[in-house]
């Protein structure tokens, strides 16, 4: 029997297709890495070829060695000749050779992220250019992209002729560029970008490489950038024997700058190119298939396909409305401990899938407390993330300043100029005088090694005093906000403008909503009861990583991945997809991107889907009111268990930490709070509405929407709308300033 009997049809046309380009469509769990190690033997054993003339490009270091252990044990004597790696790795052995003729010395240096963040701070030191305003990450972001697609510095500074930000962006990019070739170093991105600059400016190196590979495949190719096409376009230009092995309805990487349309329009480039799909599916049930088939047969930019599977139908997809985010963990927590022990699953069978990192939070602190060991993949722990330690550093500094970790964590978050000789002095202080780092800082003055340094000190001194003195008088949610406020802690994220930045401001968000419903829960709510809450919660530095533990990930970090059990939480319109989508320029493209994350999702699951969502959730703070998400709306109803019930406004629930800190606000003084009212705000004359219940508004923020309900306060209207994108809001008339249509 030959070791090509065990293919299916499909799969047997792709491995005997080696000549000329062609586009494997492999659907999600079709085996595409079983037919690339078969063609990769088919062309040695069968046509002759030398392993010498072969390549296979993957993009993580995990799948190359996967790659190259199959092809070892299958290929045997000769394989090693054969270049199995990554695309980083294949430029880095090029450019070795080469980068000479490009003006670097061949033992160049590559840059890590760490390295390439010194680098930035003294080219921004050395410009003058004002750190707070233009952050160094959001250039090294702008460069990294301009190099996926293939511009360089002098193009850049073309483009950006007469726009003021980017021309200051394209001198750093310059001077950016100056300073690695300076350094004879290197980025992650010019390794890439330089070996294609190589080949268009160098014929014989070219030659040399088409001779080389005649034979080129590809996997993963829906996440392949501009430099990265470009880099296989030449390789391949000579004899075009290309490969490339993707799914269009995989392809999620959009934010790391993954171009679609290089899978997209592969016909365009090679007209002659073979295209064959894989759509058997051997990893789930055809109930699953067929929910992720019809969620996005929804997207107009792909290539048509279906997938299918022999193994059955298998249980309907579970559909579980919950009233709230706690419910929802904990329904997870009772079904997951429900499989365990009844139904002869293990912990590690199940997952569970978000949107983002931040909604891990309610997971972990249901599982600590129900005793299900657990692990985060793609992040760490909630309480253990840098911009949480920091909030939570704050805290405990104004709950308890003799915590002199907290205080030596925070006294430079954000910058303050206070220099490490400056903080070891007052330290030395300290121990001379046997007091705490904290009551050194205030008597930073009477240290007279410190000189001016003091005036730095007196600030951070005053602020903490300031919160202390609040204690009791403002609510812990209104203590936590006025400290990002006052600090800028968020307004520093929003000006980076990275992807990075958005999800730390999500879990400075979700832990605002941490809070929030610590002070609904308790009856005497106190700043040390609740940082002795997250510090018993927090605690799980005793899991062992290599036992049986249910995994938790966003939905990015589980492509590739299967699990017999898979619960897709959080499934509401604003969190996925999210509100940057729906609201976004181009809304087609960004929920399409999004879509193909669900079917991501949806595909993961081998024997049961469980897909949640809740009627209201509490996000900084405030609890809103969310429509089910519309790819779940997508799913046909047949193929689902359980039902959405769409609430009447009356039926919402009224005792909550919304409506409780909204009577706070009306009832409270305002000289004690942290929160600055509008113009004229507690006059007794209240400006008439232009609106009233039925009419049509419009929000800057939510879009389009009708009045659902008007009530009259002392103060103000509390105005309820619900909004045809973003759901059911509750907010006062005087701030949200909506427009009657």
């Amino acid at each position: 029997m030959s070791i090509y009997d065990t293919l299916n049809e499909p799969q047997k046309e792709a491995v005997f297709q080696t000549e000329g380009p062609v586009l494997i469509l492999a659907g999600a769990g079709s085996g595409k890495t079983r037919v690339l190690t078969h063609r990769t033997a088919y062309l040695i054993e069968e046509k002759g070829v030398n392993p010498y003339n072969i390549m296979a490009i993957t993009f993580t270091n995990k799948a190359a060695g996967e790659m190259r252990e199959r092809i070892d044990d299958m290929v045997g004597y000769g394989s090693e000749s054969i270049w199995v790696m990554t695309f980083h790795s294949t430029c880095v052995r090029i450019l070795r050779r080469y980068i000479d003729r490009l003006g670097f010395d061949t033992n160049f240096t590559i840059y890590d992220a760490d390295d390439q963040k010194t680098l930035m701070k003294d080219i921004c030191k050395r410009l003058e250019i004002d750190t707070k305003l233009y952050k160094e990450k959001a250039f090294l972001g702008v460069i990294s992209s301009a190099k996926d697609e293939m511009i360089g510095p002098t193009e850049f500074a073309l483009n950006a002729a007469g726009d003021f930000v980017k021309e200051k962006q394209a001198l750093v990019y310059r001077e950016y560029q100056k300073a690695l070739k300076k350094n004879n170093a290197l980025d992650f991105d010019d390794l890439i970008f330089y070996t294609v600059e190589l080949f268009k400016t160098d014929a014989e190196v070219l030659n040399y490489y088409q001779e080389r590979f005649k034979y080129i495949m590809v996997d993963e190719y829906q996440d392949t950038n501009t430099a990265q096409f470009q880099l296989i376009h030449l390789l391949a230009g000579k004899y075009k024997n290309l490969c490339v092995v993707g799914d269009d309805d995989q392809s999620i990487y959009k934010f790391r700058g993954a171009n679609i349309y290089n899978i997209l329009n592969f016909e365009k480039y090679f007209p002659e190119a073979k295209i064959i799909k894989l759509e058997q599916n051997y990893r789930s049930t055809q109930n699953i298939l067929d929910a992720a088939n019809n969620v996005i047969a929804n997207n107009r930019g792909r290539k048509e396909k279906k997938l299918w599977t022999a193994n059955g139908a298998g249980e309907k997809i579970a559909l579980h409305q919950l009233d709230t985010g706690f419910d929802e963990a904990d329904f997870v927590a009772k079904d997951i401990t429900e499989k365990v022990y009844k139904k002869g699953y293990t912990y590690k069978d199940c997952a569970i899938l978000y949107r983002t990192n931040a909604q891990s939070r309610l997971f972990e602190e249901k599982f600590v407390v129900s005793n299900i060991p657990y692990k985060i993949v793609g992040g760490v722990n909630f309480y253990a993330r840098k911009e949480i330690k920091d909030l939570l550093a704050y805290l405990k500094t104004i709950d308890n300043a003799s915590d002199d970790l907290a205080v030596r964590r925070i006294i430079n978050v954000p910058k303050r100029g206070i220099g490490a000789t400056t903080l070891n002095r007052v330290q030395e202080y300290a121990i001379i005088n046997d007091m705490g780092f904290y009551s050194a800082l205030r008597m930073a003055e009477d240290i007279p090694s410190i000189g001016k340094a003091a005036a730095k000190i007196r600030p951070f001194v005053m602020f903490i005093q300031s919160m202390r003195s609040k204690l009791g008088l403002i609510s812990l949610t209104e203590l936590l906000e006025e400290i990002i406020e006052t600090t800028g802690y968020v307004a520093e994220l929003e000006a980076e403008g990275t992807d990075e930045a958005a999800a730390r401001i999500e879990n400075i968000d979700e832990f605002i909503s941490k809070v929030a419903a610590y002070e609904e829960s308790e009856e005497n709510p106190t700043l040390s009861g609740f940082l002795e809450e997250v510090a018993l919660v927090a605690d799980i530095d005793s899991l062992d990583e290599n036992s049986n533990y249910v995994v938790l990930m966003t939905l990015h970090s589980a492509k590739g991945l299967e699990f017999p059990n898979v619960y897709l939480a959080g499934m509401e319109d604003g969190l996925f997809p999210s509100y940057m989508s729906i609201m976004a320029d181009n809304p087609i493209e960004e929920l399409e991107e999004e879509r193909r994350l669900a079917y991501v999702g949806i595909t993961r699951a081998k024997e049961n889907l469980s897909i949640t969502c809740a009627r209201q959730r509490m996000v900084r703070g405030e609890t809103q009111y969310n429509k089910v998400s519309r790819f779940v709306q997508e799913i046909p109803k047949e193929l689902m268990a359980g039902a959405v019930r769409k609430p009447k406004i009356e039926e919402l629930p009224r005792n909550n930490a919304f409506r409780q800190a909204k009577e706070a606000f009306r009832s409270k003084p305002m000289a004690v709070s942290s929160y600055s009212a509008p113009k004229n705000f507690g006059t007794a004359q209240k400006t008439p509405l232009e609106y009233g219940v039925s009419d049509r508004v419009r929000h800057m923020k939510f879009g389009e929407g009708t009045v659902t309900q008007i009530v009259e306060g002392g103060r103000d209207y509390e105005v309820t709308v619900e909004f045809d994108t973003a759901g059911v809001k509750k907010m006062f008339a005087s701030f949200a300033k909506l427009k009657k249509l």
